[in-house]
């Protein structure tokens, strides 16, 4: 990546424990960065030098375990591959932009893997890559219509992974409530499944 490149990372959604944290300092001091750290009840900020200029990344702390918050910019090639590195690792969320020249190549990211990416030259947009859904809309309406095992616990699968990403939004927003409703339907989804696998 030369010094034209830019690379900045939006709606940002990571969550890990101390131990990443600690070796992402530690991968970024063998890699010859110069940095500090502080931390806070509320926060733990790692502050990296890059050339001029100062990166300051805000890990929130959430009970136990931590969130990366505020979107990021970085020139730094080295600095944006330990980004997508832990990403991946954690399987988070995150909008990419990759600006280079004259075009922006936009990666929307979910459970650290790439659904869709967007080439955009001047007012032109095309689509580089979809992820296609496992199971289309019409196999999933006559597996609900179904009382086939084999057709319904890919369904079901898809309805879990719904579940959990609704349960993972409620939790983030510490609503209660939407919380308490996820669970219970988490619980009778894990019934069925259990019922059906038998």
């Amino acid at each position: 990546m030369s010094k034209s490149h830019e690379v900045e990372y939006c709606n940002l959604e990571l969550r890990f424990d101390r131990r990443l944290i600690r070796n992402f300092i530690k991968t970024l001091i063998q890699e010859g960065y110069s940095l500090y750290w502080n931390e806070s009840d509320q926060q733990f900020i790692v502050s990296i030098r890059t050339g001029r200029k100062l990166v300051k990344l805000k890990f929130q702390r959430i009970g136990e375990r931590y969130k990366i918050v505020g979107n990021y910019s970085f020139k730094d090639e080295k600095l944006a591959e330990l980004m997508e590195k832990m990403i991946g690792d954690t399987r988070g969320h995150a909008v990419v932009k990759r600006f280079k020249d004259r075009q922006i190549l936009i990666e929307n990211i979910m459970f650290g893997e790439i659904i869709r990416m967007v080439e955009i030259s001047g007012v032109e947009h095309k689509v580089l890559f979809q992820k296609e859904p496992v199971v289309t809309l019409e196999e999933m309406m006559q597996a609900f219509r179904s009382k086939r095992t084999d057709e319904r616990i890919p369904v079901l699968r898809m309805e879990l992974d719904y579940e959990l990403a609704t349960l993972h939004e409620a939790m983030a927003a510490a609503d209660q409530k939407a919380i308490q409703t996820s669970k219970l339907k988490l619980v009778e989804l894990r019934q069925e499944m259990l019922l059906l696998e038998m």
